[in-house]
């Protein structure tokens, strides 16, 4: 019997997970053939401290590092402008995105814009627009300081575009990170409410996974699990922040999320963008709402 249709199953990149593996930046980067890392953030992990770990173990390993830390919450497409001219100002070889899902979002744009020159709309994911990404962008290296995104192991960024002012999805499999660190002791420090917030979110991933149309097993079961574990660790995380078994179930549970969204989300998602873009909703509570 010939099947009519076909499904494509993909799997997420190299993934480094344990308290202190943000020590291993510097290594990775080098496992790339970095020289000149260009960090993208928001002032927001600058100032909670999480940047100095990720800087100190580049630099320890001979890299130059600059940073560009103008990403907003929901980003913008300046964001994406500036960073990639940060990166040129830079002369840099290596995206290093850190923080939540707008940092790593916006860091995949980054490296889309160094050597992609249409608008950014010509991209949307909507109309096709993954026909224009190529593989010629530089290496990247993700590491997530919340635990909700999943965008450490996701191919697609986030943006609010200027021509239509609406979140708008860029997705290709050239935007995957060539390896993410996820380290639960960068995680420990986001309060009670960005860690449900985020939380919900990683949750939503699995939920609307696991019930989404289409045939992936190997989806379902990832999903399953995440949901297990963001059950099992959630509260646990939001009221004993320090406690990095819960926080490291959490990002087991948002990078798993992000893994099985691959066979589509629902209609949470699709009422929780506008209340973002629109609203300036962090998304996670959109989607708790």
């Amino acid at each position: 019997m010939i099947m009519s249709q076909f499904t494509v199953w993909s799997f997420p990149t190299r993934i480094l997970f344990g308290a202190g593996v943000v020590e291993q930046t510097g290594a990775e980067a080098r496992r790339l053939g970095a020289a000149r890392a260009l960090i993208v953030t928001d002032k927001g992990v600058v100032r909670s401290g999480l940047l100095e770990p990720v800087a100190a173990s580049l630099r320890k390993e001979g890299l130059e590092v600059a940073v560009f830390d103008d990403v907003l919450g929901n980003p913008v497409e300046k964001n994406v402008h500036d960073g990639v001219a940060a990166f040129r100002d830079a002369r840099a070889d290596l995206v290093v995105a850190l923080g939540g899902g707008s940092p790593l979002d916006v860091g995949k744009l980054v490296r889309l814009g160094v050597n992609h020159d249409r608008p950014l709309v010509d991209y949307d994911d909507a109309t096709g627009g993954d026909r224009f990404i190529t593989p010629s962008v530089p290496p990247m290296l993700a590491i997530p300081t919340t635990a909700g995104t999943g965008s450490e192991v996701g191919r697609s960024g986030v943006v609010t575009l200027d021509v239509n002012h609406r979140k708008t999805v860029i997705f290709s499999p050239y935007l995957l990170a060539n390896a993410a660190l996820l380290d639960p002791v960068m995680t420990r420090s986001m309060p009670a409410f960005l860690t449900a917030a985020t939380g919900f979110d990683a949750l939503t991933h699995c939920i609307e996974a696991y019930v989404a149309k289409g045939d992936h097993p190997m989806a379902d079961g990832i999903a399953l699990e995440g949901i297990r574990l963001a059950a099992a660790s959630l509260e646990r995380a939001v009221t004993h922040g320090d406690d990095l078994e819960a926080r490291g179930a959490m990002m087991k549970a948002a990078m798993m999320g992000a893994v099985a969204f691959q066979k589509g989300l629902g209609a949470c998602h699709s009422l929780a963008h506008p209340l973002s873009s629109e609203c300036g909703l962090h998304h996670g509570l959109a989607n708790a709402l």
